[in-house]
């Protein structure tokens, strides 16, 4: 696969990274909104929400939808907290993230499908992921859309999408991730080692960072922020996907070369993420 796919480099996902100027504010940077956090589940969208923030965007707010949830992030107080629904009011929003800790009830297909019928661009995770694979009437109004999609499905959720099995998915990955982003009008990476991310124009590329130390709680929910941080700072959805799938990798591997392997955390890997991306800048 490595000999026919070319792999990311470093040089290659900052070549489209834009450049602050002396005299920038936060509103030039975006504004993300993170929508997810059912009861039991409210870290998830709280990680994606810090990697956003920590990875550039100007502004990043989370709706949470647990009738217990926080009124402010303790480790993060530069958030805004609000209920899911009164999140998806928000006037100004650049990019939503959904799916993080979603769940797959009533509520949560509600508030997808009108995250859907929403102008910002979309970053599809996790339960977004599974609602949309049992709610088919969904994908006509995703393909109906004129803001950019990225769906980021790990290959369980990729089969589910697809109407296949997990095997059939692992035995031919270039194959499902092209798929996927036909289907689904979407940019696609479809996580594991060695993921594969296919862009809106139907080219394909292979991320060989990362290690096994990243299988671990939460991975995902970082990524899915990071790649709503580069679309609000103005990167098209194809170049933040393959920026922030890179780095991701790369700040598990820094990770575990300076520090651990075993029992790294996700939030260890956004704070080496934001390192590395002023490394590279």
């Amino acid at each position: 696969m490595s000999k026919r796919i070319p792999a990311l480099t470093s040089r290659q996902v900052m070549s489209s990274f834009p450049k602050r100027p002396k005299d920038s504010h936060k509103g030039q940077f975006g504004t993300v909104v993170v929508i997810g956090g059912a009861s039991g589940m409210v870290g998830a969208p709280l990680m994606a929400a810090r990697a956003a923030l920590k990875l550039g965007a100007g502004c990043v707010h989370v709706g949470l939808m647990a009738n217990n949830a926080p009124a402010v992030d303790p480790m993060q107080p530069e958030l805004m907290l609000h209920p899911a629904a009164a999140a998806l009011k928000l006037t100004g929003m650049d990019v939503l993230a959904i799916g993080c800790g979603l769940g797959r009830d009533l509520a949560a297909q509600k508030l997808l499908h009108d995250a859907m019928n929403t102008n910002a661009a979309l970053v599809l995770d996790a339960d977004a992921l599974n609602i949309l694979a049992q709610r088919p009437d969904l994908r006509t109004t995703l393909l109906g859309r004129n803001a950019a999609t990225v769906i980021t499905p790990h290959p369980g959720e990729a089969a589910r999408l697809l109407g296949m099995e997990i095997d059939e998915v692992q035995a031919d990955r270039p194959d499902a991730v092209q798929k996927l982003a036909q289907k689904f009008g979407s940019s696609v990476v479809l996580k594991g080692a060695d993921s594969l991310c296919a862009t809106r124009d139907g080219k394909l590329h292979v991320n060989k960072a990362g290690n096994p130390g990243m299988s671990a709680p939460g991975m995902g929910d970082v990524l899915t922020g990071m790649i709503a941080a580069f679309i609000a700072q103005g990167m098209s959805a194809d170049d933040a996907l393959l920026l922030a799938v890179h780095l991701h990798g790369a700040a598990g591997d820094e990770l575990a070369k300076q520090v651990a392997t075993i029992g790294m955390t996700s939030t260890e890997v956004t704070e080496w993420a934001r390192w590395l991306l002023n490394q590279w800048a």
